[in-house]
């Protein structure tokens, strides 16, 4: 049974008939007000999803005790002295048993008979009516927390004395069955104990350890101060319990303040509270809303690699200083799941679930609210101290790119603050950058073009090639930035990003129309095989040979590979369903500049020794390929055997006759050091020459020094 259907069905458990009224308390028996007696193998099992949160509903019913009797004070309405108002929490081993205790309101038999014997009536619900102006710290309001009790006990005892005067004190108790027995007490102290007898399926919540952990877990900031034991010392060789009581939570913390009242040194040892041994937080964010919902807490950037951390479950939620979860899906976008902190909000209840998280319209509201200040927060420190924004920004900027990947409404607030770093780690707004490059690097289309590089290292000669040009380069080394620049295309109108390296300089801002390359087909056929003849293999890599009219100062060959492929490559490995583009090979481009005198030399030199056989090749190659068109051209259903058989022959021709051109030219190539030469230095700009190829290319240098 999901758990938002308790309420409604206990609601019709009642049994009216037997709601008893006593002045004076008589010992009895009876039945809890419900319809069947298989209740509570049901609350057992399906109440809470894990049963070591009895703890944390039992510590709230205690803390919500005495903050009642706490606001019956200030009212007036008490007027005795509050005294020790603690909650303790003693385990016995040796008896079986683990007890809750404080020194709150209290119960009266009625009281008993009313909140215990009559299963989901909330006595917070009527007492948040009553004071709904002063009691906003009250936290059990469901009516159910108490019999959580029953999934880890076979036996619970209420022994319990209220603030009223005159009141007498009440033994309740009851083994997991609807029966239960009520009499008179000799409890002399104002307050209740909740004694569990744990069954013998969890006797792991006797143990000193575990229970501490919990209390750790869930009591860690409630509002009371919370007991369990005293504090220990190492004393001759063992743990020792000392005079001073062990207080295992935080009753003020961070998040309840006032930003005012804190200074860096508060924000940054509440940080090291909930993350022991990390370093000091970049910054942090103080939620502080009343409407049209309750919201606070303390959101902390961490300091983020440049890779995304995808461990989950840095944000605590909590529901007036009580633990709910730290599974915030839902509360929070997902994006600032690489946040840590707190969130406290009363409105989201303390049985929360996942799906309640995703579907309640007070949660949706609360993620639009948390996103739009953590937007402005870091709007207002950009603007107050850029120099320290800069600073910063290599460690939050993962955090930032991810949110304008996946929340539209933060980007479209972080464009005024996102920030692009070029290779001379100068810092620009998006717009700011924008208006720079926009004189100088706009093509002849009109397109604003982006130039970056992935690595200042291995990318160097590139870079080089488009500083030389006047040009800048942006720095895009990020895990996302594959992603990230397509996203900016899209919001920059007419822009386009492209790496460095995925182009001759004068392509990738083409100020004019191409100069034609001046080569005949035979020259073009020839240089294809000379160079082909001559590239290694790099694996996983495949390279295509083409042909551009540079300046004669350029280099002689530059390989590039192409940006949309590459791009591709790079998102297949982040997003799945795209294995189809991440295992396609590496494609390059080796574009030989046709007019370097070196290149000329080359094809001078290989057209002179191979024309003459490559010529009459290519010629029969032509020739074959106008027979095949033919034959195409007039095939029918009578003659199409024998149309296929000549087209296959005159393929076969055209096959050897290239594998007769490759042969040429790779023999030709062989005793030609300067071609191999030419290829490998091009490949040692792109950090592509390894091993063997490599000690060839040193060996070969000096050669040609001799």
């Amino acid at each position: 049974m999901p758990n938002g259907e308790f309420g409604i069905f206990f609601a019709h458990c009642y049994n009216k008939k037997d709601n008893y009224k006593t002045e004076n308390i008589m010992s009895k028996t009876g039945k809890i007000g419900v319809t069947t007696e298989n209740i509570f193998p049901v609350i057992k099992k399906f109440l809470y999803s894990d049963h070591e949160i009895f703890l944390r509903e039992l510590v709230s019913n205690a803390i919500d005790a005495t903050q009642k009797l706490r606001t019956l004070s200030s009212f007036g309405d008490f007027k005795g002295e509050l005294g020790d108002m603690q909650v303790s929490v003693t385990v016995d081993k040796d008896a079986g048993t683990l007890t809750v205790s404080d020194h709150g309101i209290g119960m009266t038999s009625d009281d008993i008979e009313k909140y215990i014997n009559q299963i989901a009536f909330s006595g917070a619900e009527e007492f948040l009516e009553k004071y709904k102006n002063d009691a906003n710290a009250i936290i059990g309001h469901f009516g159910l927390g108490f019999y959580s009790a029953f999934m880890v006990s076979k036996k619970v005892v209420i022994n319990s004395l209220s603030y009223k005067d005159g009141a007498e004190a009440v033994r309740w108790e009851c083994d997991g069955s609807p029966e239960f027995t009520m009499e008179a007490s000799d409890k002399k102290e104002r307050g209740t104990d909740i004694v569990l007898y744990i069954d013998d399926e969890n006797k792991e919540f006797l143990e000193r350890a575990r229970v501490e952990t919990l209390l750790k877990k869930y009591c860690r900031f409630l509002p009371v101060p919370v007991v369990f034991g005293k504090q220990q010392e190492w004393k001759d060789g063992a743990m020792v319990d000392t005079d001073r009581p062990n207080i295992v939570n935080i009753t003020e913390p961070a998040w309840t303040k006032k930003p005012s009242e804190l200074t860096e040194k508060d924000y940054k040892d509440f940080y090291h509270e909930l993350y022991p041994g990390q370093d000091d937080p970049l910054f942090w964010i103080h939620l502080n809303v009343d409407y049209p919902f309750n919201l606070t807490g303390i959101l902390f950037f961490p300091k983020i690699k440049n890779n995304i951390d995808v461990t989950r479950n840095r944000i605590q939620l909590y529901c007036n200083q009580v633990y709910v979860t730290d599974s915030v899906e839902g509360v929070v976008p997902e994006f600032m799941m690489l946040l840590q902190g707190v969130i406290d909000s009363p409105d989201i209840p303390l049985n929360v679930s996942r799906s309640y998280l995703q579907s309640d319209t007070s949660v949706k509201k609360i993620s639009g609210y948390i996103t739009k200040k953590v937007a402005s927060r870091l709007e207002e420190l950009f603007k107050a101290d850029r120099k320290e924004f800069e600073q910063k920004w290599d460690d939050i900027k993962i955090f930032i790119e991810y949110g304008m990947l996946t929340d539209e409404k933060f980007r479209d607030a972080a464009m005024k603050f996102d920030l692009l770093r070029d290779t001379e780690g100068k810092y620009f707004t998006i717009e700011e950058y924008k208006e720079l490059i926009a004189p100088t690097q706009t093509d002849k289309d009109g397109n604003i073009v982006f130039l970056y590089a992935t690595d200042q290292t291995a990318q160097y000669n590139y870079i080089k090639a488009a500083t030389d040009r006047g040009y800048s380069v942006l720095v895009m080394d990020g895990q996302l930035d594959s992603h990230f620049v397509g996203l900016l295309e899209q919001k920059i109108e007419k822009s386009r990003f492209v790496r460095v390296d995925s182009d001759v300089i004068d392509n990738l801002i083409a100020k004019e129309d191409r100069k034609a390359v001046d080569l005949s087909d035979v020259q073009r056929e020839i240089l294809v095989s000379v160079f082909q003849s001559q590239l290694p293999k790099v694996d996983n890599a495949q390279f295509y040979v083409n042909f551009e009219a540079m300046k004669t100062t350029d280099a002689p060959i530059v390989i590039t590979q192409d940006e949309y492929m590459r791009r591709m490559k790079e998102m297949a490995a982040l997003q799945p369903g795209m294995n189809f583009y991440g295992m396609m090979p590496d494609s390059y481009s080796l574009r030989v500049n046709t007019e370097n005198p070196i290149v000329k030399k080359v094809l001078e030199a290989s057209d002179k020794a191979l024309s003459g056989y490559v010529k009459p090749l290519l010629d029969s190659i032509s020739s074959n390929n106008d027979k095949i068109k033919e034959l195409e051209g007039k095939r029918t259903d009578a003659n199409a055997e024998e149309t296929k058989k000549e087209v296959e022959k005159l393929q076969s021709e055209n096959s050897s006759d290239r594998e007769e051109i490759s042969k040429l030219a790779g023999d030709y190539a062989k005793g030609e050091a300067v071609v191999g030469q030419l290829i490998d230095l091009a490949l040692l700009a792109n950090g592509m020459l390894r091993g063997e190829q490599l000690a060839k290319f040193i060996e070969r240098s000096t050669d040609l020094l001799k």
